[in-house]
């Protein structure tokens, strides 16, 4: 599920949540979509949550990306948490990925606590 939460914060103007089964089916998604788009050029300035592989959140920037397992994605339901987000629907036949000529333009200062 992809939201547009760019008009509600200003911690990104997309996230995308998504589920896996298992710990390990959190990690293979996480190692999919960051092998994918390193293919690509694109590289997330943070990643957390690997060391368990319940809840992945990769920081793209304007992207935000939750992996998390199934039990967890409903407890958290950040879904109803952003109910007021516009869902973005994708197309079932996407066009392949061009690749990135540049780097993320937007960047943040992170806090780690």
């Amino acid at each position: 599920m992809i939201l547009d939460v760019g008009k509600l914060t200003s911690v990104a103007d997309y996230l995308v949540l998504c589920s896996g089964g298992s710990d390990r089916q959190v990690r293979a998604i996480a190692d999919q979509i960051d092998d994918s788009l390193a293919q690509q050029r694109i590289h997330p300035l943070s990643i957390e949550g690997t060391s368990t592989s319940q809840w992945v959140l990769m920081d793209y920037g304007d992207v935000v990306v939750h992996i998390f397992r199934t039990d967890l994605r409903t407890h958290y339901a950040l879904e109803r948490l952003w109910g007021d987000a516009k869902q973005i629907r994708l197309p079932d036949n996407p066009p392949p990925p061009a690749v990135a000529t540049t780097t993320p333009t937007r960047t943040r200062t992170r806090i780690r606590g």
